[in-house]
Parts: structure tokens; sequence; C-alpha cells
């Protein structure tokens, strides 16, 4: 009796701790799920010839992993073989197997690289084995030397991922427009590259875009870069900087479309302007944009008044294409009315506006803008430096800097990214390169810290470039 007294106590307590621990019950058996997620690449075994294999002569590489290899990740962007071939290698994956098979004659005495990129990952969840690089040599010795850098884009001091560093060998100027490169090198997110297992040597160094996967310099509208001379690749080297640029802008225009002719009820000419439903910035014109070009424009009848209709002296009208130009000095907090009289402008059908128009508008204050100093330290002001306040990948202020410490009110609120532009011709704006004519681009600085503009208060920084 004792026993099965102590028997039955001991099963009431092993039910009381399953239901405090959250079980629901003292028979529920369970499965344990779950576990630690993998996140280790795949690891190689085996590579047959063996890596840094001396005097190769065969025309299949075979490696083995520890996992199954899911297939090869866009072959073509991600694998870079050096000497770049003629004829570029098939490339397998099976189980856990990764495959080459050469179709080009390899060169005597010379030392290759093979690099997967991004191209090998694991079957079950995707865990890529970044950069994997096989070494071989059809000679009797592996070559060993690098060369590193960094690819920046000219107009704004970032960096471009996508783009890849490209060496020749006994180039001329039209070498890299026509022939395809020697060695490539991929261009990481902040901007580095780097060359190994190179011979000593002179050698001309590019960066691209590839556009169109061609891997030559074939459209002005491509981001390129060229080093002023050749680099010597010896055992110890200076990194190279390269500075990219696309010598002409895409044309993002839309296509031309026909439409009908103009009917009767088509010909009035039509406007917008910003004054209509916000306050008119006092640092800029008023502009009146119609919907074609204007022929004749009579400034007498383009009237701007104050809002008992009494005239605003020294108001400047100017006919800009399809653009009326309003130029005065505007007051501040101020309401005024924009009269746009019937027949004031004509296009090259002698079509008007339907009716004379009273446009009311006010100004802003003051108040509504920021006051921002600037003092620069470590800048030359030799190199005709052009600060510029940038919003989403676009210029919006840009402000020529001729002493250390820069200041100016009525500066629109907002967070900005500063970007210092080095103005070689002093004409105030970027200027791309020109590899015809040997030019390099000019130069811009992209600080990491953006400023934020408050309206109302004096926002003060240190820049230490």
């Amino acid at each position: 009796m004792k026993v099965s007294h102590l028997s039955y106590s001991l099963l009431i307590i092993l039910c009381s701790i399953v239901i405090v621990t959250g079980s629901g019950g003292c028979a529920q058996i369970g499965s344990i799920t779950g576990g630690i997620k993998d996140t280790i690449p795949p690891v190689l075994l085996s590579a047959n010839p063996k890596l840094l294999s001396t005097n190769f002569t065969g025309n299949k590489i075979t490696f083995t992993f520890d996992e199954y290899i899911d297939e090869l990740q866009d072959v073509q962007a991600n694998i870079l073989v050096a000497p770049y071939p003629k004829v570029n290698p098939e490339f397998r994956s099976k189980l856990k197997t990764v495959s080459i098979k050469l179709k080009d004659t390899l060169l005597p005495n010379t030392t290759y690289s093979i690099n997967f990129g991004k191209a090998i990952r694991d079957v079950n969840e995707g865990n890529v084995l970044k950069d994997f690089t096989y070494v071989f040599s059809t000679g009797s010795v592996i070559d060993s030397l690098s060369l590193s850098g960094k690819v920046e884009l000219a107009e704004t001091g970032k960096t471009d991922s996508t783009m890849i560093v490209m060496l020749y060998r006994n180039a001329v100027d039209s070498t890299v427009q026509n022939f395809k490169p020697t060695y490539m090198a991929f261009v990481k997110g902040d901007g580095s590259f780097t060359f190994n297992n190179l011979p000593p040597g002179d050698f001309n160094i590019y960066a691209l875009k590839d556009g169109d996967g061609g891997k030559t310099y074939n459209s002005k509208t491509e981001l390129f870069a060229f080093a002023d001379k050749p680099v010597t690749v010896t055992g110890t080297n200076e990194p190279v900087t390269l500075y990219a640029y696309a010598e002409e802008k895409i044309d993002k225009t839309s296509p031309v479309t026909v439409t009908k002719p103009k009917t009767a009820a088509q010909k009035k000419l039509k406007y917008t302007t910003a004054a209509t439903g916000q306050k008119q910035d006092l640092r800029d014109n008023l502009v009146l944009e119609f919907n074609n070009a204007i022929k004749t424009l009579d400034t007498s009848k383009v009237i701007l008044t104050d809002t008992s209709f009494v005239r605003v002296p020294g108001v400047l009208v100017v006919l800009d294409s399809n653009k009326v130009i309003l130029k005065t000095k505007w007051t501040e907090d101020a309401d005024y009315k924009l009269v746009l009289q019937k027949d004031a402008v004509r296009d090259s059908t002698d079509s008007t506006i339907a009716k004379t128009d009273t446009i009311r508008f006010k100004t802003k204050s003051t108040v509504d803008y920021g006051n921002v100093v600037l003092r620069f330290s470590n800048i030359d002001l030799n190199k005709h430096p052009v600060l510029q306040f940038v919003k989403e990948n676009e210029v919006k202020e840009s402000f020529a800097i001729t002493a250390k410490e820069w200041h100016y009110k009525l500066f629109p609120p907002g967070e900005y990214e500063i970007r210092i532009l080095y103005d070689d011709n002093n004409n105030g704006k970027w200027d791309p390169g020109s590899y015809s004519k040997k030019i390099q681009p000019e130069k811009v600085i992209s600080l990491p810290k953006k400023i934020s503009v408050r309206a109302d208060w004096d926002n003060e920084s240190d820049i230490n470039l």
C-alpha cells in the first residue's frame, strides 16, 4: 500500500509540472520543431585538378562540395575568367559538384583565375559562396602580384557596384573600344576593386558600366573611366583611383507621337503657374508656362498689382519660348494679383487665352526659411569649389565658395546631402570627361553626413574636407 500510495503521489506531481509548463495534459507527446537555421555556404571538399595547379594541360575542372549546389546564378554577370578568353567556358552544376569545360586554347606560361562571384549557392537555404576563385597556371609558377584601387562617380562622388575594371596589355587608344580586356575585376559596394595573380608589366586600366555585355567602350552614354597613363604592376603598387563619367546623358524625352490637327475648340492657349495654390518663393521669379511656344508678348498687358489693383513698379516681364517670366523684388508675406489680359500672348497660330485672368497669390515670409552658415576647413579655394545641396539625387541649390565661411539667408527648409564640386573651368556646373580628347571629368566630393535646415533657425555646421 505504501508503494502504491507513493507511485500515485509521484504521478500527481509529474502531471502538475506538465500543466504548469503549459503542455495542458500529462499524457501529451510532441515532436521537436525548428532548430538553428543553416547560414553556412557550401564548403569545397576537393578540386580536380587541385587548386594552384601548375603545368596545366587539360580542359575540364571539377569541384566537389559538402552539400547540394543550386543552379549557377547569372553566369554571364557573376563569373570572371582572367585572362579573358575568346570563347567562354561552359559552367555546370549537378548535385554536389560544379564543373568547368574550357573551350579556348590556353596561353603558355600564364596564370589563370576563375572568380565565381555570387554564382555558387546551396540548394536548401541559398547561402552564397562569395568570390570563390580557382587559380592554375599553364607554366611552372603561379603569378602572385596584385593591383587594387577604387572607382568613384565623378559627378556625385558616389560608387556603382555594377561597374567592372579592365586591364589591357600593349593597348593603344582604340583598344578599349574594339577589343575585350585581358583582365577584369568586379567593383564592390564601396567602389573598391582588386586584381590578383597578375604578372609583372605595364597595363592600361579602365572602368566601365557595360550596358550591352560586350566588354568594350562603345557608347558615350556608358559610365566610363580611364587612367591618364599605364600602371606598372610590381611587387608594391599604390592604389589607383578612377573617376567615372558619362560623356553624354541618356535622352529620356518621350517618343514623338502623331496628333490630330487642332480644331477650333482646341486653339485656346493654356498655362500653368506655381503661384496657384501655394505661396510664391521670395527668391524666385514668377513663371507662367504655356502649352505652346509664344510668338508675341505684349508686356503692357501682363500686370502685377497689390490687392487694391495698384500696379507694382519695377516689374520686368520677359519671354522664354513657352514661358512668360516676371522678375521683381517681392515683399514678404504680401498679397498680390497678376492680371493677364486676353490678348497679352499669342502663339504661331494666333491663339490666345480664353479670357482675361486674375491670379491671386501670397508670398512667403522670412520665417518660412532657414539661415545657413557653413565653415569649411581644408578646402582649396584655388580649385573653384562649388557647394551643392542635393535632394533625391538632384542638385536643388548651387553656390560658388569664395571664402572658408559661407552663409545664406532665406534657405528652403529640408534635409540635404552636401557635395563639393571642384569646378576646373569655373563655369558653375559639372563637366564630364572626354576619352578622345584625354580630358578627365571634374570631380565631386560627397560628404557622408547630411545637413538638416530648419525654418526660422540659425543652422550652423563645420565641414572638414
